[in-house]
């Protein structure tokens, strides 16, 4: 190999090197504004990094994320709109780079979940079969992901309640998705890693 290719070769892997630091350097700095409770912060981060960074999903997944986390409290129909549509658009980009990804298939579900928690009477029918089928789909891809078969089983949960039937069965699942948050080891400390808390939380009230 000569001189000028093994040089043209290091200074490739230096480059890759590099952009990968910036971009778990970047991801890092956003997270820890989202946890101190800067998340317009932390959310403007990570639009820099979807744009820097066209083929990685997860600064999509979290700008989604963010956004469907702000809708839970929202009143304002024209606010919530803005924020879920704001998410729908990063999560379509986000699955052209990542298809029939587990991850992304549950923050999907929790969008539509978004809307119904605001006007089930307009969204109930709208998304309520796609919610069921999206959950499917994602436990059935990944078995083993915990967020995957605790919003499958709290999706059963709630429409079992809203149909008057025993939601005992799925209090099961609830505490077989606690065993696979347990076990649970997300490919990369910048990947999903929620949800646990939120598990233990429904499985007490079923205790309850």
């Amino acid at each position: 190999m000569s001189k000028n290719l093994i040089l043209i070769v290091f200074l490739f892997i230096i480059g890759l090197t590099q952009a990968q630091t910036n971009f778990e350097n970047g991801m890092t700095k956003a997270f820890e504004l989202w946890q101190a409770n800067k998340t317009d912060e932390a959310e403007n981060i990570f639009e820099r990094i979807a744009k820097a960074e066209p083929k990685e999903w997860l600064p999509n997944y979290y700008i989604a994320q963010i956004n469907s986390l702000k809708s839970w409290t929202e009143k304002d129909a024209t606010v919530l709109k803005a924020q879920l549509d704001k998410a729908q658009k990063h999560l379509d980009k986000a699955m052209l780079k990542s298809e029939s990804n587990t991850e992304l298939l549950v923050m999907q579900a929790q969008v539509f979940t978004n809307w119904v928690a605001f006007d089930g009477m307009t969204y109930g029918m709208k998304y309520g079969a796609k919610i069921a089928e999206l959950y499917e789909k994602a436990t059935t891809i990944d078995p083993t992901n915990p967020r995957a078969a605790l919003g499958k089983a709290e999706w059963a949960m709630g429409s079992a309640k809203y149909f008057g039937k025993d939601t005992a069965p799925y209090c099961k699942e609830i505490d077989a998705s606690i065993e696979l948050f347990n076990t649970f080891k997300p490919e990369s400390s910048l990947h999903p890693n929620w949800g646990k808390e939120r598990a233990k939380a429904v499985a007490k009230d079923c205790k309850a």
